[in-house]
Parts: C-alpha cells; sequence; structure tokens
C-alpha cells in the first residue's frame, strides 16, 4: 500500500507588506520634501528675497549702530515711495526716532516719537502682492484707517503674513539687518538719504 503524502500548496509570500512598506517610504520622503522646501522658504536670508523682487532705488538709514541699506520699488508702489521720497528729499526723517522696538518689529518716523504723529497729511492704502512682510520688508505704518498712512515706517525683524495686504510694503532692506536687530527704543535715525 502506498503512502499518500500529503502535499500543501505552496503560495507566494503575501506582497501587501512589501507594498505598506514602500508606501510609508514615499509618503515619508514626500513629507521630507515638503518640509525643506517650505523652511528653506520661510527662511530665506534677507538679500536672496530681494532678488526675487524688481531691482529698486537705494535708500541708507545711518544711525549709531551703523548703516540700513534698502531698497524701494517705485514702479510696485508708486504712490507709497513718492510719498516716501519725498520726506527723505526734504530731511524729514534726519533726526527721528524708532520709538517702537520689539522682537518682531521697529517701527520710527514720527516726529513727535510716540506713535501719534506724521507730516501733516496721509496717503491712500497701496497694495503690490508682489512685496510681502517677511524679514527685512519695509512698509507705511498706520492707524485703524486704512488710508491713514504719513511718515511712520516699520521693518519687519520676523516673517508676519498676517499684515499682508493690510499694509503697504514699499521696499527691502538689502545690507545691515544685523543693525536693525541691535536697535533699543529711541534709536535715532541721524540721516536718512539716498544712496
Amino acid at each position: 500500500m502506498k503512502k499518500r503524502v500529503n502535499r500543501h500548496k505552496i503560495t507566494p509570500k503575501s506582497t501587501l507588506g512589501n507594498k505598506w512598506l514602500v508606501f510609508t517610504a514615499l509618503t515619508a520622503l514626500f513629507l521630507l520634501v515638503g518640509a525643506f522646501w517650505y523652511f528653506s522658504r520661510e527662511t530665506k536670508g534677507v538679500n536672496e528675497v530681494a532678488k526675487d523682487t524688481p531691482k529698486g532705488k537705494a535708500v541708507i538709514i545711518e544711525t549709531s549702530k551703523g548703516n540700513v541699506e534698502m531698497a524701494v520699488y517705485p514702479d510696485l508702489m508708486p504712490v507709497t515711495v513718492n510719498n516716501f521720497e519725498k520726506l527723505v528729499g526734504s530731511n524729514f526723517y534726519n533726526g527721528l526716532s524708532f520709538h517702537r522696538v520689539e522682537p518682531w518689529v521697529v517701527q520710527g518716523g514720527d516726529p513727535k516719537g510716540n506713535g501719534k504723529g506724521g507730516p501733516g497729511w496721509a496717503i491712500k492704502l497701496e497694495i503690490s502682492p508682489e512685496l510681502k512682510n517677511v524679514r527685512g520688508a519695509v512698509a507705511m505704518a498706520r492707524s485703524q484707517n486704512p488710508d491713514s498712512a504719513g511718515s511712520q515706517f516699520y521693518i519687519l525683524k520676523k516673517d508676519s503674513p498676517h499684515l499682508d495686504g493690510n499694509y503697504a510694503v514699499f521696499g527691502r532692506v538689502t545690507e545691515g539687518m544685523e543693525v536693525v536687530d541691535k536697535f533699543e527704543p529711541g534709536e535715532k535715525m541721524i540721516r536718512v538719504r539716498f544712496k
């Protein structure tokens, strides 16, 4: 009598585990690439950000901590830049201070030195989608009324996208952000001039 051999069917190993591993690896890679892109964009240096915008006119702010050089963009922000150039050309800013100095922003250009003064007029709010509120951005300060900017301006020390669309960004610091970082309340603008 022949012995019966029990032959089990041999099935290939399930590929479900391998597919899951590949899926997990691709997802992790996608997230890493996305995170790298996001953070490299957010922490881009001031000079790199300035390269993304059109070439502008250069303005120098002389202070006791050193000079701050910035570019303003008349092609993108004609009303705002024209107002700023008028003030610079008349020596309006010379001797004024940065009355507001916070970890994320500095603000100056108020002849009263308390955040309530101006040149005696106001300009209409002007927005350019190309100019964002990022570290090094220069923009007009204003009250609750969107059309109330006059002479006060701010320089951002940190990216502040929540301000986009609400304030007139008209320039960008191209050299001297390390000087801005050292400002203390009352830091004087010894002289503001065109380069």
